[in-house]
């Protein structure tokens, strides 16, 4: 019999790749939505990956205990995985309070639910780099949390509530801390896929300017694809524990948009500094990026750089997309999509 895998967030750009892989591996795949997500919201990111009809959608709402304790105690799922919450550290300070219900008290609905009627359930619970904040790097799964937002506070909830069901009611529940991961199908708010699509546009004609925040800010950036296969090891090994998926390389905004803006046509030149600063593409002597303070954030963190050596030791899990080839995957994704207005 096949196993059966729950998804929360399947609408989600993590969601989409995991339900792919777990499908390649025979599992059932259950993906649960909201009930008022059901169609247009989700439906571009599985029919990307092909896969709109292989996943059984699933009415869910983590804000709910009562749908959740029924929906799980139906399926009895050998695996949850939680990807599901707001993902938007910047939407985090004006929803602070729905940002803590749903990355914070849904982790704990669903844990309660796992050890009243389910106990043999596998749970994964999608942590993140955000939570170690202002803390220097590098980091892994030894390292202190500080986090400087209320989204990273948020998860540093669901991050600390799994480990502790997991030691105190001996569940098989884990914690990914995943640095940031993209893909063709990463969400356009995230400023890694509105550097693709912008310049896209940019370099069709069809949009002059891009609006950016902090150009310096640092990250640990890898592809998505690798990064839930990565999830799917640590749920199902026989030890569980919590585990860092990192590249062990940081890249700064800048540089994202330099080698996508090359690799669109573009000979990018940098010129100013702070809010003054802009991307000149000398070709046509034109601005084609400037800062726009908007986008700052309120409590900036600067550098993150992820160890993934216990992943890589304990799991044999490793990445297969460089930096480089995938800003190049996602520009060139973009330009086919800007061409044939066909944006997922």
């Amino acid at each position: 019999m096949s196993k059966k895998a729950i998804i929360t967030g399947i609408s989600g750009q993590d969601g989409a790749y995991l339900a792919k892989y777990l499908l390649e591996l025979g599992y059932k795949v259950f993906g649960a939505v909201r009930r008022s997500s059901r169609s247009a919201e989700i439906l571009p990111r599985l029919k990307y990956l092909g896969i709109e009809k292989e996943v059984e959608l699933i009415d869910f709402e983590l804000s709910e205990l009562t749908n959740i304790t029924r929906v799980i105690k139906s399926i009895q799922p050998d695996e949850i995985y939680n990807l599901g919450g707001q993902s938007f550290v910047g939407a985090s300070w004006e929803q602070p309070l729905t940002t803590t219900d749903i990355n914070a008290v849904a982790v704990l609905r669903i844990l309660e639910t796992i050890r009243e009627y389910s106990a043999e359930t596998r749970f994964y619970q999608a942590s993140t780099s955000e939570m170690f904040g202002a803390i220097s790097p590098p980091q892994s799964e030894t390292t202190s949390f500080y986090p400087r937002s209320p989204y990273g506070v948020s998860k540093l909830f669901g991050h600390w509530i799994t480990k502790n069901y997991r030691e105190s009611y001996d569940l098989k529940a884990c914690s990914g801390i995943l640095f940031n991961h993209e893909s063709p199908i990463r969400g356009q708010e995230f400023v890694t896929r509105k550097i693709s699509l912008s310049l896209s546009r940019v370099a069709q004609g069809k949009q002059d300017v891009i609006k950016l925040g902090n150009l310096s800010a640092q990250r640990d950036w890898g592809f998505a694809g690798d990064y839930v296969k990565g999830m799917h090891l640590m749920t199902t090994s026989e030890k569980i524990s919590d585990y860092v998926l990192a590249s062990g390389e940081t890249h700064s905004i800048r540089e994202f948009a330099s080698i996508a803006a090359e690799f669109l046509g573009m000979d990018l030149a940098w010129e100013g500094e702070g809010v003054d600063e802009k991307g000149i593409n000398k070709k046509t002597n034109k601005c084609v990026i400037s800062v726009d303070p908007k986008f700052f954030r309120p409590a900036e963190v600067d550098l993150l750089l992820g160890d993934a050596s216990k992943a890589e030791n304990d799991l044999g899990w490793k990445r297969t997309v460089d930096f480089k080839s995938l800003v190049e995957m996602m520009a060139s994704s973009d330009y086919d999509a800007v061409k044939k207005d066909n944006i997922v």
